[in-house]
């Protein structure tokens, strides 16, 4: 008998994955990330500007990333350089600490009727938030303005921003991110709720503070745009799911967005 419960404890000790990040560490991962993140789109701006941009012996770095940051083609260039960056950074972290990249950022198939179900969440929230928005007379794109009037190909723009941008921010915050912090509560009894719950409440917190040229409206929209890619994550257990719902969100702004100007 005491065989028999032995054996069974060890079983069920061996069954519990190991964290691929310690608690120390994945609060170092969140940050360094949040750091990279920033690190990369300035890098972004800085090559993109640099190869736009008309060379002169007196254009400064501070030159460079003025005009970048406010010059379409540029931005949309720097997206996916950023992206790039981003990806090369994540999947090293996840295969030096001997980590299945797949399976932890959980790229795998979902089911078609969850993802209908998320779709539709995401439609009720979409009018939800656009009523709001016409209600409070917010203009929450309105950052798009000298990025659109500057870019070289429209098609750019909106290649960086409705497809680029929503895979490498899936990919980090409901992905890696996510997962370093669901996982430190995979060793408690009963807790992967709670893991899943706290890791997805401190990666949209963390999501939409980044959004630095949005305001306090924006940002608190996008907590709850966070949170529903979150549950679409947590209820499909993939992460493509949310990625494709972000790229739709992203190109019904943009195409809201192209209407009302033309």
């Amino acid at each position: 008998m005491l065989k028999k419960a032995t054996t069974a404890s060890i079983k069920t000790t061996a069954s519990k994955p190991t964290p691929l990040f310690s608690r120390l560490g994945a609060l170092l991962l969140v940050i360094g990330m949040v750091v990279t993140f920033f690190i990369s789109q300035l890098i972004g701006v800085y090559i993109a500007g640099k190869l736009i941009s008309p060379a002169t012996k007196n254009t400064t770095m501070g030159d460079i990333f003025f005009f970048g940051s406010n010059d379409g083609t540029v931005v949309s260039l720097s997206i996916i350089i950023g992206c790039v960056l981003l990806v090369a950074v994540s999947v090293l972290l996840i295969r030096v600490r001997g980590g299945n990249v797949r399976k932890y950022l959980a790229l795998q198939p979902f089911s078609w009727s969850v993802g209908i179900g998320m779709l539709g969440l995401l439609l009720i929230f979409m009018i939800g938030s656009q009523a709001l928005t016409y209600l409070l007379n917010e203009s929450p794109l309105v950052f798009v303005d000298p990025l659109y009037q500057s870019v070289s190909s429209v098609w750019l723009l909106i290649f960086a921003m409705v497809i680029v941008a929503p895979i490498y921010e899936e990919l980090i915050f409901r992905g890696l991110l996510w997962s370093a912090i669901a996982e430190q509560f995979s060793n408690v009894a009963n807790a992967e709720h709670r893991g899943a719950i706290v890791a997805s409440l401190v990666t949209s917190v963390i999501f939409a503070v980044i959004h630095l040229q949005y305001g306090i409206y924006e940002i608190g929209t996008i907590v709850v745009l966070a949170l529903i890619f979150c549950y679409a994550r947590i209820k499909s257990g993939s992460l493509l799911l949310p990625m494709l719902l972000h790229i739709i969100n992203n190109g019904a702004a943009m195409a809201q967005y192209l209407a009302e100007i033309s």
